[in-house]
């Protein structure tokens, strides 16, 4: 197996981006060195057809503003920071606001903006990036590698970073996800199942409270598997776009997903090292360029990551990353058929 490389645009600025294909006997996989991000990935249904099932936009230009983040590398923070704002060793921080009273994503230009340094060999690839110091209002120069392996019927995501001065980070990928192909409709009929007992509550704005609630009685509970659309109208932002809480967190690497779609057979499970998941049921779609023309609830992405706001709740797993350690993350997207 080898990389096939191609120009694929141009930033603003002038900057050159590629698309870089990986592709074995089971998958193939697109991705751009603009944001880290997967363009696309082709998985067979159980008759061994082909289809992309990572939501994608048409043309390389969009990437170039991503505003829904599109399969990218998400960073420093992803997820939100209430007002932006965290302490860390008595020193207060003020970061770039971008959704509403909040800082998501890692803000104005989050690491989905960036085009990233890229080291193809023959099954993986490895990008780079160097956050400076006050970036978005982080402290402390980042140095971060995201690399994307493909083996088998698997995708895997090793993310690591290092620092030069204390400093917060919290990274993920932001894949959208249909199983029956990125024209198919919404992913009600999709089965999904996650070992999580609990989840994190959040406000109108999807900002955690900090309470951790038990999934039982309530429309979160994915513990036995049941389609996504079962429950969706009883979340009253629209959908899910919750973080939850995996079960028995230490570490370690674990399955702790599942989604099926029944038509085409297509299984998607999801392991990481995380202790969170955020389900987001891409609640803000409306079937025009800026959704890759999918409609309302047209794709689930399970973002594996730390909790949300994390440097504002010394109870919560922490994110701060000081000089000496290493940041590393590893998450696996395992493709088979039913």
């Amino acid at each position: 197996m080898s990389v096939d490389i191609m120009h694929w645009g141009q930033t603003d600025d002038g900057t050159d981006f590629s698309l870089f294909t990986l592709e074995n006997d089971v998958l193939k996989v697109q991705i751009t060195n603009l944001g880290a991000a997967l363009v696309t990935l082709e998985a067979p249904d159980r008759n061994g057809k082909r289809a992309n099932v990572n939501l994608r936009h048409a043309a390389a230009e969009t990437y170039i503003q991503n505003p829904s983040s599109f399969g990218a590398t998400c960073g420093r923070y992803a997820n939100r920071i209430g007002k932006g704002q965290f302490e860390l060793d008595g020193k207060k921080y003020q970061l770039a606001l971008n959704n509403g009273p909040n800082h998501l994503h890692g803000g104005v230009k989050g690491f989905n903006h960036y085009v990233w340094s890229a080291e193809p060999q023959a099954d993986f690839i490895t990008f780079r990036m160097v956050s400076p110091s006050g970036d978005e209002g982080y402290p402390g120069e980042l140095s971060v590698a995201v690399t994307f392996t493909l083996k088998g019927n698997e995708l895997i995501l090793d993310y690591k970073a290092t620092t030069d001065a204390p400093t917060v980070l919290n990274l993920t990928n932001h894949a959208y996800w249909n199983l029956g192909g990125v024209d198919s409709g919404t992913v009600y009929d999709h089965i999904l199942q996650l070992a999580c007992d609990k989840y994190l509550e959040a406000d109108a704005n999807v900002l955690v409270s900090g309470k951790i609630s038990d999934v039982a009685s309530t429309p979160f509970d994915f513990r036995e598997p049941h389609t996504i659309g079962a429950r969706i109208n009883q979340i009253d932002i629209g959908g899910y776009d919750h973080c939850y809480a995996i079960n028995d967190w230490d570490g370690s690497l674990r399955t702790i997903a599942k989604a099926v779609h029944p038509e085409s057979g297509r299984v998607m499970e999801v392991a990481t090292t995380e202790p969170g998941v955020q389900l987001y049921t891409a609640n803000h779609f409306s079937g025009n360029a800026g959704s890759a023309g999918a409609p309302k609830h047209g794709a689930f992405c399970l973002e594996c990551q730390h909790y949300p706001d994390s440097p504002n709740h010394a109870d919560f797993p922490t994110t701060v990353l000081r000089p000496g350690a290493e940041y590393t993350q590893k998450t696996i997207h395992r493709f088979l058929v039913d």
